[in-house]
């Protein structure tokens, strides 16, 4: 029996995953990791396998193309020659800072299950400006990742320029060693601007991510992706926007457009 007093877990199927990597991308400054994850799970045809359900998402479900949509999380896998890939991809992050702190324990024991030892999130870093070839920035809980992806181009040399990662980017992270996991946060470079989708950030992830785990994704459809996504994606920005600032009980300052996330 499925109870949804609390943060839960749905699986679909239980796939036998040789040494997997998990690649989380949830909604976040420039819909980043959403657009990355989403896009490689689109290209490399990836199975659903669970979902995630939170009392701590937003209280409300979408009209999307004459049917509900309910907000969640979810998990997909892809088998590839040498190692498995779990993928993470959602419609939102908690509002909450408990709920935070429990998504993020909750996606993490999962993985623990299936054998997972590292992770990788994706996040944004709103820098306020626009570039045409942003940066990839990394932080990391264990020297031998720090090599690897320094080798794909990734910048660790954020002290001054990144003081937090918020939400389930920095947490997930944060909170792997707990569970036996080394983990790795890769920030894009982006403007930061509310309710604006950067293919070009997300693509310079992507490109790290082939880098450095030789993935096979073709990268030219990016764009395409990128436009069939962006109305939802704008639709439901604006919803959670509203609904941030009724539960808050004020509108955004100027400074959360250096959210990092």
């Amino acid at each position: 029996m499925i109870t949804m007093k609390e943060t839960t877990i749905i699986t679909l199927e239980k796939p036998k995953l040789r040494n997997p990597i998990c690649i989380v991308g949830l909604p976040g400054i420039g819909n980043i990791g959403r657009i990355a994850m989403g896009y490689a799970v689109q290209q490399l045809k990836a199975k659903k396998f669970a979902e995630l359900y939170s009392p701590y998402f937003f209280p409300f479900v979408m009209i999307h193309e004459d049917k509900i949509h309910t907000l969640r999380n979810e998990f997909y896998y892809y088998k590839d020659k040498k190692r498995d890939y779990i993928f993470v991809i959602g419609d939102c992050q908690s509002y909450d800072p408990k709920g935070h702190h429990e998504v993020a324990g909750s996606i993490l024991e999962f993985l623990k299950s299936f054998g997972c030892k590292e992770v990788i999130t994706i996040g944004g870093f709103g820098t306020g400006k626009v570039t045409e070839k942003p940066q990839v920035y990394g932080a990391a809980t264990d020297q031998s990742i720090i090599d690897d992806f320094k080798k794909s181009g990734v910048k660790f040399d954020v002290t001054g320029k990144i003081t937090t990662i918020v939400g389930a980017s920095g947490l997930i992270v944060g909170l792997s060693n707990a569970y036996g996991m080394k983990g790795i946060c890769l920030l894009g470079e982006t403007s930061g601007y509310p309710i604006i989708t950067d293919p070009t950030a997300a693509e310079a992830v992507l490109t790290v991510l082939q880098k450095t785990l030789n993935m096979k994704l073709d990268l030219k459809k990016l764009d395409e992706k990128v436009k069939a996504m962006h109305e939802f994606i704008k639709k439901l920005d604006s919803i959670q926007q509203q609904a941030t600032e009724q539960i808050s009980g004020g509108g955004k300052k100027k400074d959360d457009l250096k959210y990092i996330g």
